[in-house]
């Protein structure tokens, strides 16, 4: 079954010379789906202050998956939260395509995450008192959307949760959950989806079986997907992985491996 047509509301061209992680290895024109411009995120004042994000640069390719990693502390969440305008921040500019987020008001930026963005976090997130299929159309519920039933068929069978649409999350197993989780992040069609550690709940199958699931929104749906991970096999699984070290981008990688993602993380850390 194919998928219905994508929504690119919010996408910009993006010449290299702007300032972009990908900018050195990716062609000469690129459709972002999200950037920052010199972020900072600065917690406290004075002698309590932490520069979690620190002047930071970055782009991220539409129709990619693109992995965050760095040693505990590295701003790592921060930077995904800030990108996804679920964090305040203290300097600098975030846009989703070519919309300027960071200076939007509380209700925009609410709605515009409704309607372009998907998220997936490490604690599934799901709603207990909700089925699995409440679960997954509730981002379009609450717009006041109706759900596309085409597309939303092929997510379920795709997850293989059609034998679980009634059951409600005490009913599934980890794994289960973070499919529903997936599947709520896909079935509004979205620009870009967040990924914070989705796979940090889950045992080796279950993440492996999940990790494989973006891969294939990404490969067969063109789907954009950017992921906090602190796991080298998880990033292995990206087409870029970009490093950070102190709130700050360090380094990146392309088509990585597990094992040079793990070289890498252990030169950061040492």
């Amino acid at each position: 079954m194919n998928k219905p047509s994508m929504r690119k509301v919010g996408m910009v061209t993006t010449e290299t010379s702007e300032p972009s992680a990908l900018a050195t290895a990716a062609p000469d024109i690129q459709i972002m789906a999200a950037t920052a411009v010199g972020l900072r995120k600065i917690y406290g004042e004075g002698e309590t202050e932490v520069r979690a994000l620190d002047g930071v640069d970055v782009g991220f390719e539409a129709g990619k998956l693109t992995a965050i990693m760095g040693p505990s502390g590295s701003g790592k969440s921060t930077l995904l939260h800030c990108m996804a305008g679920l964090d305040d921040i203290t300097d600098g500019s975030v846009r989703a395509g070519d919309t300027l987020i960071s200076d939007m008001s509380d209700q925009d930026l609410t709605l515009l995450r409704r309607e372009t963005m998907g998220f997936i976090f490490q604690a599934f997130n799901l709603v207990p008192t909700l089925t699995a299929e409440e679960n997954i159309l509730l981002p379009l519920l609450l717009g006041g959307n109706r759900p596309d039933e085409e597309w939303e068929n092929t997510v379920v069978q795709s997850l293989g949760l059609g034998e679980r649409l009634h059951h409600r999350p005490d009913e599934l197993s980890g794994g289960q959950q973070q499919r529903v989780a997936v599947a709520r992040a896909l079935v509004t069609q979205p620009n870009v989806i967040f990924a914070d550690e989705p796979t940090g709940n889950l045992d080796s199958k279950s993440g492996n079986e999940v990790l494989g699931f973006l891969r294939r929104a990404v490969d067969d749906w063109q789907q954009t997907v950017v992921m906090v991970t602190h796991d080298p096999l998880a990033a292995s699984y990206a087409d870029l992985v970009i490093f950070l070290r102190d709130g700050q981008v360090v380094g990146e990688l392309r088509d990585p491996t597990a094992d040079q993602v793990h070289d890498r993380i252990r030169a950061l850390e040492a």
